[in-house]
């Protein structure tokens, strides 16, 4: 893969422990740029006040450019203290929804690449999208091995709640998450329905199953030896139980219910091994449920939607919409 701002956070995510990274990333020090975000579009809050959990010092939020091109952002999010949907219209509407769900090994929030860029696309073929800007479990959360999951069930329920005044259909809402936001896009697909926090309005009544997830080349198991170890620690924390990490392990969550999934990845990802995304297809095809896989040689990791068309991992977004329309959730 040629070298991209997705390279350098390979690097990161890679080398760097928990504690080193959020100290890395709030201190700005990858490259020079913006430190904050101006949002092109309406902010939900997720919460009404402070969300479940919260530490006696909320964390502060802080944004860190990779960018070395002044007219290309790259930013990456911590300090999530106040969790909320970032509201992306398109021109027309097909009445769809995806919630986007950034990765970044449940240690930072990778805004553009796995967010605003992804919206991009989604918003030209008439698809609403509201980016979820979630809590990252490490940053002193009660309850941390849920933390991200409250925050997408919640989202899902308010989207829903609220489709009449987005125009959506309540039933055409996607879930579309990436390497760690891949684990939690799987998460909510398979945990839509369990308890992680106490209801705090009418919202909390609506269902937060989605109706499709997308996984893009995603962390899937936390206790297999394939897993990504930095996001099962900022998950879970160091050291945790067997049981903690086989919990948390999304291909040991497939049930009946669970909602078609879209699995990509490819073979040359040195940070998330593929094996990831076979663990969880193979999950899905022994429930049978409904669930396509694309498997690229190459593509490496962290590649949004970067690619040049060369590589052949650049088709997934194409994939993943038509997999849509299939299951009724894109317009045909």
């Amino acid at each position: 893969m040629t070298d991209t701002p997705s390279t350098s956070r390979r690097a990161l995510l890679g080398g760097i422990a928990a504690a080193g990274l959020a100290a890395t990333i709030s201190s700005g020090k990858a490259t020079a740029g913006p430190t904050s975000i101006k949002y092109s579009g309406p902010s939900i809050p997720l919460w009404p006040g402070t969300p479940p959990g919260a530490p006696a010092a909320l964390p502060v939020r802080k944004v860190a450019q990779q960018s070395k091109d002044a007219a290309f952002d790259d930013r990456w999010i911590t300090g999530v203290a106040a969790p909320s949907l970032e509201v992306r219209r398109p021109a027309y509407r097909d009445g769809s929804a995806v919630i986007l769900l950034p990765g970044g090994g449940y240690g930072f929030l990778a805004w553009d690449n796995e967010g605003e860029e992804q919206a991009r696309w989604l918003t030209e073929r008439g698809v609403t999208c509201f980016i979820l800007s979630y809590r990252l479990p490490g940053e002193g959360w009660a309850n941390r091995a849920t933390v991200p999951l409250q925050d997408a069930q919640r989202a899902m329920r308010i989207v829903r709640s609220r489709a009449d005044e987005f125009g959506i259909d309540p039933k055409r809402i996607a879930v579309l998450g990436f390497s760690a936001g891949g684990h939690l896009s799987g998460s909510i697909a398979t945990r839509f329905d369990e308890k992680v926090y106490v209801p705090v309005d009418a919202a909390d009544t609506v269902s937060a199953r989605p109706d499709l997830a997308g996984m893009i080349y995603p962390v899937v198991s936390l206790a297999q030896p394939f897993t990504h170890g930095g996001s099962r620690d900022n998950l879970l924390g160091e050291n945790a139980s067997e049981a903690l990490r086989q919990a948390g392990s999304v291909e040991t969550r497939v049930t009946d219910q669970t909602p078609p999934v879209f699995l990509t990845a490819s073979s040359d990802d040195g940070l998330v091994p593929i094996a990831n995304s076979l663990a969880m297809y193979d999950a899905m095809l022994a429930r049978q449920r409904p669930a396509e896989f694309h498997g690229f040689d190459k593509g490496g990791h962290g590649f949004g939607a970067r690619l040049p068309d060369d590589v052949p991992a650049h088709a997934w977004p194409d994939l993943f919409h038509a997999y849509g329309k299939r299951h009724g959730v894109f317009a045909a």
